[in-house]
């Protein structure tokens, strides 16, 4: 399957996720909270996670008796938990975009934007206990209190510097990856799948995460702004620890390593204006390559993970969506 049909069946499938989404907001009362619910929910993305449990769920012999329905109901509360951590994030980072629009607390401010990320947070795990039971809410629960760990570990990472590879993959592996295993395993447990399958799906959706978050890395530094809807050195302006970055340091010389801990000693306006000279340092000893490829080998353990499943469409999705993940420009 190509990008152009795998993005195609992404963006037919995310309407029908929207739909259960606006139908469900309308039970929000507070007109303001609705507004910035809408505004941080509907404004872009390709509802992902939502569809990996859809596809994970239709993938699984499905002798649970549970409905397409039911499986929505359940499916939005990942797109919901993504929303809140967007919402959060962007406070947090004193964001001033996301998609390529204002962010929504350059709209609204600091306090409506929290309160709307703790109600996506509330609604997510309502719906995770009445559509999954306490399992599903359980893996609801604990894929949040992951992002939640991954962000305070990355905190004390840019504090400290730290270079460890083993501590970025630790927080990646809550940031990103834990949500969308979550999704994944998800649909398998509406299905009744197997303790088995379960594992496999799960570890399909934690190394798609860790490329995806690989992949974004790169993005900060190589992408185009018009494609990913954000500036260039954002990672570098906040001192964060990533994959390219932490390869170089590992391998510069004693004066370029000299070089990269100025530039991240420096004020954030300095980093920024220091960007080219940093990404020209990473390139020089390969962290863009090694970061790639990196990312071409979890993609590889992943999409291995399928071989529990029976062939047929849906797998072929989930395999064409971790071979986009490698070649996605925003």
């Amino acid at each position: 399957m190509d990008n152009r049909e795998l993005m195609g069946f992404f963006r037919d499938a995310a309407s029908e996720v929207d739909e259960v989404m606006r139908a469900d907001l309308a039970l929000v009362e507070n007109e303001l909270l609705g507004e910035v619910l809408s505004y941080g929910i509907f404004n872009g993305g390709k509802r992902i996670r939502p569809q990996l449990t859809m596809l994970c769920w239709a993938l699984t012999d499905k002798d649970s008796g549970a409905g397409r329905d039911q499986a929505l109901q359940l499916a939005i509360v990942f797109e919901y938990l993504h929303a809140a951590s967007l919402l959060h994030d962007d406070v947090i980072d004193n964001a001033e975009q996301r998609r390529g629009k204002p962010s929504a607390n350059v709209v609204w401010g600091i306090s409506p934007v929290i309160l709307a990320g703790d109600y996506l947070h509330s609604r997510a795990m309502t719906l995770a206990g009445k559509h999954g039971g306490r399992q599903a809410m359980a893996l609801a629960g604990h894929a949040t209190a992951a992002m939640v760990e991954s962000e305070f570990l990355q905190m004390q990472s840019v504090g400290e510097r730290n270079l460890s590879e083993e501590n970025y993959y630790k927080v990646v592996a809550g940031k990103t990856g834990a949500l969308i295993a979550a999704a994944c395993e998800t649909g398998v447990l509406l299905a009744n799948g197997s303790s088995e399958k379960r594992k496999a799906i799960r570890l399909y959706g934690e190394n798609i995460g860790l490329a995806f978050q690989i992949v974004d890395d790169l993005l900060d530094y190589q992408g185009d702004p018009g494609r990913t809807g954000k500036a260039v050195g954002n990672d570098l302006v906040e001192g964060k620890m990533t994959l390219p970055l932490i390869h170089a340091f590992l391998k510069a010389s004693a004066g370029d390593r000299k070089t990269l801990t100025e530039i991240l000693a420096a004020p954030p306006e300095e980093r920024l204006g220091r960007f080219g000279e940093a990404r020209g340092l990473i390139e020089k000893y390969d962290g863009f390559a090694y970061a790639r490829q990196r990312a071409l080998e979890v993609i590889g353990a992943g999409s291995g993970a399928l071989d529990s499943f029976a062939a047929g469409r849906e797998r072929e999705i989930l395999v064409g969506l971790a071979d986009y993940v490698l070649s996605r420009d925003k």
